[in-house]
């Protein structure tokens, strides 16, 4: 769908408790790590990176000073993280140094990455979201941006429909996520006791407030909103100014059927022309992103990118397939792990390779070293039980 482009680096040298961090992302990049690793901060820099001067003017718009350099901190990741900047920080992005006075600068004012932030179902707790300027400091802006996209989507609409949408979503796409998350439910606004729209979820006669849906619900409701501003009804396959999205933990909340779902989304995102970034604590992910390396390097049919779905094959799904499986394309993943000195590293495990000599490799970031574990202490379980015998 659009031209090769190439990698891009992402440098990042004592922020926080990251050490040491060098990502380089590629058209699909996966992050993982243990909690506290420093994901998210690495996400949002690359946001800040390439979208700083939309991040300034939006905090400039909501009266908030931004000519502090400590402050800007704060403002950027929330209250407190300017300690996180020290004399030793360097941020880098394609060898360019981002020092926190060139943020006005970075980009044109526009937004070309779309970033949806693991706070999503707490921005719209009583089913309505809060536009940027009601959300204080203690919100990193990333999240502040993302509740101004869905107050704009809630507030422009004159069709309260939200699930299922015809003319956004392909039919496959909406059969697998109805299936996994919403069984049969409709999502829209309606008008409460008080003559207020909030988000309801209908089954019959039965209209549930948000606070009342599954927590999976709940999580997958704003994540599938935010989507929706990257697929446009129009003909075009993409909005034009957006190179980027970014999703942090997909999978909270969900079961991985709903995963599995989002996942598929995800390469409708690439095969549009996106480049696409996740972080994530499930291995549900990492098998994804497995089967797809070994399926490249295979030269595999496209049709087998369907059956590690679970999907029947259709026309719709054949150039979305097709297109994962180009060799063109970079896929990456990154684990950022702590050292023995408490503080953390980044580290290229690409490859996946379940039998790598690197621990961290062969675990796929430590997501699997659990379940290994468990199943050793069964196995030794069974042959002590069987040598008592």
């Amino acid at each position: 769908m659009r031209r090769r482009v190439s990698t891009t680096r992402l440098d990042i040298e004592n922020f926080a408790q990251i050490s040491s961090a060098s990502l380089v992302l590629g058209d699909l990049t996966v992050i993982v790590g243990a909690q506290g690793t420093g994901k998210s901060l690495a996400l949002q820099w690359l946001k800040s990176a390439l979208d700083g001067k939309q991040i300034i003017t939006a905090l400039n718009d909501a009266g908030q000073q931004t000519k502090k350099s400590d402050a800007l901190i704060d403002l950027i990741f929330g209250v407190g993280m300017s300690a996180a900047w020290n004399s030793q920080t360097s941020i880098k992005l394609d060898s360019k140094l981002i020092t926190r006075e060139s943020l006005a600068k970075r980009g044109n004012g526009g937004e070309s990455v779309f970033f949806i932030p693991a706070h999503r179902a707490s921005l719209i707790s009583d089913g309505w979201a809060s536009p940027f300027q009601k959300l204080t400091a203690e919100v990193p802006v990333v999240a502040r941006l993302f509740s101004q996209n869905l107050f704009d989507l809630f507030s422009d609409r004159t069709d309260d429909a939200l699930f299922p949408r015809k003319r956004v979503l392909k039919g496959q796409y909406r059969e697998l996520i109805d299936a996994a998350v919403f069984h049969s439910g409709t999502v829209g606004l309606e008008e409460d006791s008080q003559h207020t729209k909030r988000l309801r979820l209908s089954h019959g006669e039965s209209k549930l407030p948000f606070m009342t849906w599954t927590a999976g619900q709940r999580e997958f409701t704003p994540l599938l909103l935010g989507l929706y501003h990257l697929l446009p009804a129009r003909k075009l396959p993409k909005q034009p100014d957006i190179d980027w999205v970014i999703i942090e933990e997909p999978e909270m909340g969900l079961h991985p059927q709903a995963v599995t779902a989002f996942l598929l989304l995800v390469l409708d995102l690439i095969w549009r022309g996106y480049r696409v970034v996740l972080s994530t604590h499930s291995p549900v992910v990492l098998s994804m992103m497995w089967m797809l390396r070994v399926l490249r390097e295979r030269e595999a049919r496209w049709q087998l990118v369907c059956e590690g779905f679970g999907v029947k094959t259709s026309h719709q799904l054949r150039p979305v397939a097709e297109r994962i499986l180009k060799k063109e394309l970079s896929l990456k993943t990154f684990v950022m792990e702590f050292g023995a000195d408490g503080k953390v590293r980044s580290k290229d495990i690409s490859n996946l390779d379940p039998g790598a000599d690197d621990e961290s490799e062969a675990g796929w970031g430590g997501l699997t070293g659990f379940t290994t574990r468990f199943s050793d202490a069964v196995r030794m379980a069974v042959a002590e039980d069987e040598a008592r015998e």
